[in-house]
């Protein structure tokens, strides 16, 4: 069983991690392009449909092939071999029939949705979204196989070439769109670019999958239930993935009617939901800064480790909560300072700066969420994080409804904000039950306020001598000037967190020039 040894699993942790930050990172960034070609109309259009495309993406690349890959693993481990009449086809059979029930839900269905949304044009983009299920069996079964027996740079490979498929059939759409017809193309577009980014996948798998002979055609008796683990376990891994996507799918269902509500005219609602969503991709980005320390720490919290080595399992939750705590408060506070020029630079104008600033808050509790999701999970509470999620979906539902009508925008930020600190809470409160909420006393809270200050007031005080409207005439100067006081304020915040001893010696000798940044540690941390 050498495939499954501790260095083969780790190694291919880091695969599966890195190929994940380059596909997060693309799907942020496309979307400011996006919004720059098109408007903030186009924008709203495509950002209706992408909950949609979005939970497709989510099932293909981490809920199904988890589900897959834990059978997989169970086969193996029976000595069994993967048979194409015993395993393939009842396991296609069930994901078929899940996705193909989803599609035809979705596809009938269309019409009302879009009335729930408010805007009926947006039917036949929905409809396109839907398709994108048809094609998620065929990659997730590819992929899952791959993962049970631990060759994660097939995933890998298929992760990023299909984002890369993906990201440019959208901007294509895009220019074509502004060029020559409607502009509720685009979410065809999307819907399109999604299907042949996932068809791309499916054929890189398939070709890697002709060369590994994993399969063979002897039929033996199954005592294995294949839907149960496809169905509960392959959807409930899926929602720690889901919590930012599930808040947006509320948003698109709710927000223009809450805005009509409120007594906006629909053309300026539409206007406004591109506004609000601008926030996205800066979320996103945010988030996966501050979580992507969880997707290294799954491996190394289990319940089996807990219960043989408590110390080295509570160490690696400290670390991976404070990690995340860190990046995620500095890049909510530096982003609120910064979101005027940031939003001139990325958006070509600050509308909505107000309550896109109130939305930054989100990265903080998103991140720390995320990441003791994925502790919770690995200590064998998946089904628990689901329940946590979906509560949480409920509450940004409830307080759209409430907030909307009465704080239009800055509503729909305040009712994210207290959907995600919700999820948080609960995730706490669970891991409370294997890790004392007392501890977390023991996380640098002084040294964090004071480096966020230290940061706060450096930026606060160089926007106000030198504010970003002096380089409105030219982006490449809003660049240089943002890019700039990012990196200002990143390193003053950095650097307050060591000299304040924010960091252990060991915490810092595996980051870059650690010989060097070890000096900064005050002197009864250094060794």
């Amino acid at each position: 069983m050498s495939n499954h040894s501790s260095p083969s699993v780790l190694k291919g942790a880091f695969i599966l991690t890195v190929a994940g930050l380059l596909s997060k990172i693309l799907s942020a960034g496309y979307r400011v392009p996006l919004q720059n070609i098109t408007g903030d109309l186009g924008f709203y259009i495509y950002q209706q449909v992408y909950p949609i495309l979005g939970l497709a993406i989510v099932l293909s690349l981490y809920g199904f092939p988890a589900a897959i890959s834990k059978l997989v693993s169970e086969i193996t481990e029976e000595k069994r071999s993967l048979s194409v009449p015993s395993f393939y086809l009842p396991v296609f059979c069930w994901l078929m029939g899940i996705c193909g029930s989803i599609f035809i839900v979705g596809f009938t269905q269309a019409p009302l949705i879009a009335d729930i949304m408010g805007d009926d044009k947006l039917i036949p983009s929905l409809r396109s979204a839907f398709c994108v299920f048809l094609i998620v069996p065929f990659v997730s079964l590819f992929r899952g196989v791959f993962q049970g027996i631990n060759q994660m740079k097939q995933t890998a490979v298929s992760q990023v070439i299909e984002q890369i498929i993906r990201v440019t059939i959208i901007i294509l759409t895009a220019v074509l769109v502004m060029k020559r017809g409607s502009m509720y193309a685009i979410g065809i577009g999307a819907s399109a670019a999604s299907f042949l980014g996932a068809l791309g996948a499916f054929m890189v798998l398939a070709a890697y999958f002709k060369n590994s002979h994993n399969w063979t055609y002897k039929r033996w008796s199954s005592s294995f239930s294949y839907i149960k683990p496809i169905f509960f376990y392959g959807l409930f891994i899926c929602f720690n993935y889901m919590l930012l996507l599930s808040f947006q799918m509320v948003d698109a269902l709710t927000l223009i009617p809450g805005l009509r509500q409120a007594g906006v005219d629909l053309e300026a609602a539409r206007i406004w939901k591109g506004i609000f969503d601008r926030g996205q991709p800066l979320i996103q980005l945010g988030t996966v800064l501050a979580s992507s320390v969880a997707l290294a720490v799954i491996p190394s919290v289990t319940r089996t480790r807990f219960m043989k080595n408590r110390k080295e399992v509570e160490r690696y939750v400290f670390a991976s909560t404070k990690f995340s705590l860190i990046i995620a408060l500095g890049a909510a506070v530096g982003l609120i300072i910064l979101f005027p020029s940031i939003n001139a630079l990325f958006f070509q104008d600050t509308e909505g700066t107000g309550p896109l600033r109130i939305l930054m808050l989100v990265i903080l509790f998103s991140s720390v969420s995320i990441t003791t999701s994925s502790v919770l999970q690995g200590l064998g509470y998946v089904s628990h994080t689901a329940v946590i999620v979906i509560s949480g979906v409920v509450v940004k539902y409830l307080m759209n409804a409430w907030l909307i009508p009465v704080y239009e925008l800055k509503g729909a930020a305040f009712a994210t904000i207290i959907a995600a600190a919700f999820v948080l809470f609960g995730n706490i409160v669970i891991l409370g039950k294997d890790y004392s909420i007392r501890k977390w006393a023991g996380l640098p809270w002084v040294a964090l306020l004071a480096a966020l200050t230290g940061m706060a007031g450096v930026l606060t005080a160089v926007t106000s001598i030198a504010g970003y409207d002096i380089f409105e005439s030219s982006r490449l100067g809003l660049l240089v000037y943002t890019l700039t006081l990012t990196a200002a304020g990143a390193g003053v915040y950095f650097i307050l967190l060591l000299r304040l001893g924010a960091f252990f010696s060991y915490e810092v000798k595996v980051l870059p020039f650690h010989k060097w940044l070890i000096r900064l540690l005050p002197k009864g941390m250094k060794q």
